[in-house]
């Protein structure tokens, strides 16, 4: 399986009242690195036919990241059945190795032009192996 990884800092703006990330910010980094997977593993020319959306995120909580934390978050393909992927997403403290947040999201592969689900191609399920 081929993991894809990126480092962030946190800043001001991703606290909440707590002065610890906001759980929003945590999905909005899945989010975000799940996107960033998929354009660094394909083509414009792939995307450009076929699109992701979300089906269900399942997401733990195990610990807050504060202010001056450097996090990684990594993100790898479980696994694909007929047009749904499953896609699991590892947020640690880039200095202590804690784990943060464990998510695992079911994302479904839609026609870009249609917009009706599509079987996640043998070419494309290659891409994350």
């Amino acid at each position: 399986m081929q993991t894809y990884s990126q480092t962030f800092p946190v800043k001001q703006d991703d606290l909440d009242e707590l002065n610890h990330v906001n759980n929003i910010r945590y999905v909005e980094w899945i989010q975000e690195i799940s996107k960033k997977h998929w354009i660094a593993a394909t083509t414009p020319a792939v995307r450009d036919k076929m699109i992701w959306v979300v089906k269900n995120h399942n997401i733990t909580y195990s610990k807050s990241a504060i202010l001056g934390d450097t996090i990684e978050v990594s993100t790898y393909i479980k696994g694909t059945k007929g047009p749904l992927s499953i896609r699991v997403v590892e947020i640690k403290n880039n200095k202590t190795g804690n784990v943060l947040v464990n998510a695992c999201t079911e994302w479904c592969l839609l026609d870009a032009e249609t917009f009706k689900p599509k079987r996640v191609p043998v070419a494309v399920q290659n891409l994350f192996n």
